[in-house]
């Protein structure tokens, strides 16, 4: 059943108003955080980490034949979703929950910041086309990988930035990327390396959000913002019908 429009999050509904006062809205929502340690050299020392533990069980993903999957969380699911399904190589996007301690959360309660699960996306992804080195670098460039539990307006566990690894290759292709990326960033990566436990797909109502709601107030004011940024630094890995 579509989620009715009053159950998004505050800051989704105060979108309109976001690209008039956004400059108000992140210096007024900033949530206390205990400070992380820039000589930290473990992406996980993530102090605002409620989910499961990071040592949990991989849960196995059935793919088509030659197919792949990543699992990645960077903020809301609707942008992650939104820049991905542009990408070259990129068979399907799914928006929903993971890295969570409740059965079948909805939207509600993952919003409700109880549940320990993150607004994540499943890539399906073409490995002749496209790598999740590639995916990493979009991943990457597409959100602030820096911010503890935040994107922009949007705070609170559920907009953590994390890697969901399927298998120790991943992992591993996670840690060198966030080492390599380390010294670009003012500030130290925060982004979580965690097993691909449970993934449950999200509401009807989020799925191709964009694609679906081009016009509506928090895609006309952070979303678009996501994509474009996409398209300037990543105009070879556009998929021709995204053109």
């Amino acid at each position: 059943m579509p989620v009715p429009a009053f159950s998004a999050t505050p800051s989704r509904l105060l979108a309109p108003f976001a690209a008039v006062c956004l400059l108000t809205v992140l210096t007024s929502c900033v949530q206390a955080a205990p400070p992380v340690s820039a000589k930290s050299d473990d992406p996980n020392a993530n102090p605002n980490y409620n989910g499961l533990p990071l040592d949990s069980e991989i849960v196995e993903v059935k793919t088509r034949p030659g197919e792949k999957v990543a699992t990645l969380a960077g903020g809301c699911f609707w942008c992650t979703e939104a820049v991905f399904e542009r990408m070259e190589g990129v068979n399907d996007v799914v928006s929903g929950y993971i890295g969570g301690k409740v059965k079948r959360p909805n939207y509600d309660q993952v919003c409700g910041k109880m549940t320990g699960h993150a607004e994540a996306v499943q890539i399906y992804y073409d490995p002749t086309k496209t790598n999740f080195e590639e995916l990493l670098k979009v991943f990457f460039k597409t959100h602030d990988p820096t911010t503890l539990n935040r994107q922009g307006a949007d705070g609170g566990p559920q907009y953590r930035s994390s890697i969901f690894v399927h298998n120790e290759e991943q992992r591993e292709i996670a840690k060198k990327t966030i080492e390599k990326l380390g010294e670009e960033y003012r500030d130290p990566i925060v982004t979580l390396i965690e097993p691909a436990t449970k993934f449950y797909v999200a509401e009807e109502f989020h799925q191709d959000y964009f694609r679906r709601n081009p016009n509506a107030g928090y895609c006309r004011a952070v979303v678009a913002n996501k994509v474009r940024k996409f398209n300037r630094e990543f105009g070879d890995k556009i998929k021709e019908s995204a053109k």
